[in-house]
Parts: C-alpha cells; structure tokens; sequence
C-alpha cells in the first residue's frame, strides 16, 4: 500500500436510539468521536415490521403532503 493516501480508520462509538451504543472502526469522523443514527434497527421499519412512522426531519412529507392535499378525494 502507498503511504499517505489512505484514510484514517480508527475507532469511534455508535449510539442508537434507544441509548445503547457500542463500539467500532470506521474512517467516519474523529477518532474516539460518537455517531447519533436516526433511524436504527429499534426504529427503521425494515426491521419493526413497519408499524412505526419514520419522523419527517427534511420536512419533505409535510411540504409534498400541503401542495397535493387538494388532489385525492377520501371515500
């Protein structure tokens, strides 16, 4: 391998959630840096079956869901 080139790849913490965490090596950030997911396997509904709402963080839904509001007629 050339010398210089490559990442850095050291250790960092993952925090989840649900406030467990643990511990892993990545080229993400800072060494001894932590990394807060937003979506987890406690939240993401590929993992929960899909009977939670992922939070609309973006605001994208909220912006969609206002411009055609008009569109879809409920029975």
């Amino acid at each position: 391998m050339k010398k210089g080139i490559h990442p850095s790849y050291h250790f960092v913490d993952v925090v989840l959630n649900d406030g467990s965490s643990y511990r892993t090596r990545t080229t993400w950030g800072e060494a001894g840096g932590k990394l807060t997911l937003d979506i987890d396997p406690s939240t993401h509904p590929a993992w929960t079956g899909g009977q939670q709402q992922l939070l609309d963080r973006g605001g994208r839904l909220t912006r969609f869901n206002k411009r055609f509001q008009g569109m879809v007629k409920s029975s």
